[in-house]
């Protein structure tokens, strides 16, 4: 299986990143990938980068190295009503939105109850694309009521490959996770989270994951760019027909 994007990536810009755009870029041309999306940490994180930095990427090329680059965002989830630490305006002015629960970003783990609530509601903000790293177990949710939201609301759920590494216990909730995701048919984004620049790409963890629950490889969102490509031109339509029918 090889994967033509790494939709899930961070630079210096993030603060505990170690790498360029460029550096970044580079390394994903000589792996051979044909799409990365830039996607730094929301405002809320300790060391994040000011709200300019997203509003200034309209400067950014669309293809670097000759690599398509996503301007992109992983906001943070900061209460059960599903909330993020960015503007709708910017949101809504990026390729792609990447949503989650981090540490430090003020929100707190809860029960599995109100942590379910909370990524449901992301899964619902038209903005948001990608879910990530739903699997980690410091914020234990109902997994397969989030599958549901996803099915329900057209979304992407992420296998993180790095989880296994940064967030002990992720495994076998990334497994479970997996199965669901091919029982209910929906989308997965296998992603590297990658910090540093040799390790763009690098989804090992996730493909075996996929693999093993026997997930069909339509499902896979970053097998193709293509599919990439249709599949953000969807949620475009859908914001828009939203600001439509309530403007």
């Amino acid at each position: 299986m090889r994967l033509e994007a790494d939709l899930h990536t961070h630079t210096i810009a993030s603060g505990h990143g170690y790498s360029t755009v460029k550096e970044m870029v580079q390394s994903a041309h000589e792996k051979g990938l044909q799409m990365i999306a830039i996607t730094d940490h929301g405002l809320n994180m300790p060391g994040a980068p000011h709200v300019y930095y997203f509003t200034n990427m309209i400067t950014w090329p669309r293809v670097m190295e000759e690599v398509e680059v996503l301007r992109g965002v992983e906001a943070n989830i900061i209460s059960t009503t599903g909330k993020l630490d960015m503007p709708d305006d910017v949101l809504s002015n990026l390729d792609i939105v990447l949503a989650g629960f981090h540490h430090g970003t003020g929100y707190l783990s809860n029960s599995i109850e109100e942590n379910t609530r909370a990524m449901i509601a992301a899964i619902m903000n038209p903005y948001v694309h990608v879910i990530v790293h739903p699997g980690n177990p410091e914020f234990p949710v109902d997994l397969e009521k989030v599958v549901l939201a996803a099915r329900a609301f057209g979304k992407a759920l992420e296998i993180n490959n790095n989880s296994p590494l940064v967030r002990p216990g992720s495994t076998p909730r990334c497994q479970l996770l997996a199965k669901l995701v091919k029982r209910h048919e929906v989308m997965v984004a296998l992603n590297s989270d990658s910090h540093l620049c040799y390790t763009i790409g690098e989804c090992m963890n996730s493909i075996q994951t996929v693999i093993d629950a026997g997930i069909d490889e339509k499902y896979i969102l970053n097998l193709s760019t293509d599919r990439i490509k249709d599949f953000l031109a969807g949620k475009k339509s859908w914001v828009e027909h939203s600001r439509t029918s309530h403007g």
